[in-house]
């Protein structure tokens, strides 16, 4: 099973996001910030880092420096509603997803499936 740590500081988007992915057959620890984040990096293995890249005390870009540094097989994708951190999170980390929002959670889930060649089409819409 896929196993996705989801860091996103707003609480509902967090929960929708968390909920959906379940949903689809993943594991996923979600937690509020990067701070947060570093010790289940440090110490478990992911399949993914779902990160938002605005988020207090570390930014997301911040934490996946930090994840391809400890744990170089996790992949990575970013989620933003800021169109100039794009460009930022790009260059800083060049073979991590970028995911704009707003998002349909279809798109989140098929973005995650290509990741991991998952074959399971789910049945969000």
């Amino acid at each position: 099973m896929v196993r996705i740590l989801l860091a996103e500081d707003d609480e509902s988007m967090r929960v929708y996001l968390a909920r959906a992915l379940e949903r689809s057959g993943y594991e996923v620890v979600a937690v509020a910030t990067g701070v947060e984040a570093l010790p289940h990096i440090n110490s478990d293995r992911f399949d993914l880092l779902l990160t938002d890249i605005v988020m207090p005390e570390m930014d997301g870009i911040e934490l996946a420096q930090h994840t391809a540094q400890v744990a170089p097989d996790t992949r990575i994708m970013f989620i933003t509603g800021f169109a100039a951190v794009t460009l930022k999170a790009g260059k800083a980390v060049p073979q991590a997803k970028v995911l704009s929002k707003p998002f349909h959670l279809r798109d989140l889930v098929l973005e995650v499936e290509r990741m991991f060649g998952s074959q399971t089409v789910s049945g969000l819409s």
